[in-house]
């Protein structure tokens, strides 16, 4: 990874759904597996990038109204959780030179059912230097004042907040987006969801500059998918402004639609699209929740080789509770997640290799996953 790419160092959250107001302070290498049980808080903490994603694009509100209200993102409710904070903390290296930015919020619980932002506070620090930089943007609204605020660091930490964005690949029922008719010129990135996924992949097809990276996708969807040949990413002949997800198979010139391929292997092509994109077009942290959902060992281990791919020009942040990816990776990549016995919050630990180095030289990470040695199991 460039010495000089803004990287997300630390994550601390304090009252947001499964993680209570004591706070959870999380740090991330280039990549972050989050080891965890069904119910540990893994996802909420992927939540919590989204939340971020909607702040970023003045969207709190919306994201407030598709979460249930605020009481649904407050720890057991704005009757016992009335605020929720977070940090978030970014690092670059220019030569020598470390800088840190800090942004810092505060949200709080208020009629009818919504959070309003109490207080911002961005802090610079030049570690050559005594003294950080830091000053408050106006607060009391609901929706966030940094977009808008044009102080040289607040641009700065905006738009490296913008370039966190989380993914879930999970939906691919009949009526999911990824299986439709999209615009075909929604292809600057891809989208959460993978509802863009024909319109960026044909993108990529046509540019002479980026079609080595679409042959790319394509030679690792053949690895999971022996039977896949190539996309088919014509406009459609009714709307010339829309596309949908064809494909063909190696056997013959039959031409399948999406709802023709396996939800497993649909999930891979996504997966696949996300992690190979030219390097230019990489978020610079990307989170994903559950990617081995529905996949086949061999395919999980592609998954995990792409992964390595990518973190050379992004940080990945995975949630998982799959065995077989968590031991593609070494233990100072693993953050194991759990539910405290007393107050069922959710508790983020990072391994620490040297404590573990005796078990290691007998079982893999999964095996002391299983045997409880790690902690994280339900």
């Amino acid at each position: 990874m460039p010495d000089n790419r803004i990287r997300l160092k630390q994550l601390e959250i304090k009252g947001f759904k499964s993680i209570a107001s004591t706070g959870q302070s999380i740090d991330f290498g280039d990549i972050t597996i989050l080891l965890g049980a069904n119910g540990s808080g893994k996802s909420n903490l992927v939540s919590c990038f989204k939340l971020l994603n909607f702040i970023t694009s003045k969207g709190l509100q919306v994201f407030i109204g598709k979460q249930g209200g605020a009481d649904a993102l407050l720890y057991y409710g704005s009757k016992i959780t009335d605020k929720l904070d977070f940090s978030v903390l970014l690092e670059q290296s220019e030569g020598t030179e470390l800088r840190t930015t800090r942004y810092d919020a505060r949200m709080v619980h208020g009629m009818p059912d919504r959070l309003f932002f109490a207080s911002e506070k961005v802090t610079f620090h030049r570690h050559n230097e005594n003294q950080p930089q830091e000053f408050f943007i106006e607060a009391g609204n609901g929706e966030s004042g940094l977009p808008d605020d044009q102080r040289t660091t607040s641009r700065v930490l905006f738009f490296a907040l913008t370039g966190i964005r989380a993914y879930q690949f999970h939906d691919t029922s009949d009526t999911a987006r990824i299986k439709s008719n999209g615009y075909i010129d929604d292809s600057r990135y891809l989208r959460g969801d993978a509802g863009n996924l024909a319109a960026f992949l044909r993108a990529m097809m046509v540019d002479s500059a980026n079609r080595k990276y679409y042959d790319r996708i394509i030679r690792h969807i053949q690895k999971a998918m022996p039977q896949f040949k190539d996309f088919e990413l014509e406009p459609s002949s009714v709307n010339s402004k829309s596309v949908q997800l064809n494909w063909r198979d190696t056997l013959g010139d039959a031409l399948f639609g999406p709802h023709q391929i396996s939800d497993g292997s649909l999930r891979f092509m996504a997966l696949s699209a996300l992690l190979l994109q030219p390097p230019t077009m990489l978020p610079e942290t990307i989170v994903i929740d559950e990617p081995e959902l529905g996949l086949h060992p061999a395919a999980i281990a592609e998954l995990a080789g792409m992964m390595r791919t990518a973190s050379k020009n992004a940080q990945i942040i995975i949630a998982t509770q799959s065995t077989l990816l968590v031991d593609e990776f070494s233990v100072p990549n693993i953050v194991v997640v759990e539910r405290d016995k007393n107050t069922h919050s959710s508790v983020f630990k990072r391994l620490d290799e040297d404590s573990l180095k005796e078990w290691l030289t007998r079982y893999s990470p999964s095996e002391l996953w299983e045997k409880n040695v790690l902690g994280g199991r339900p």
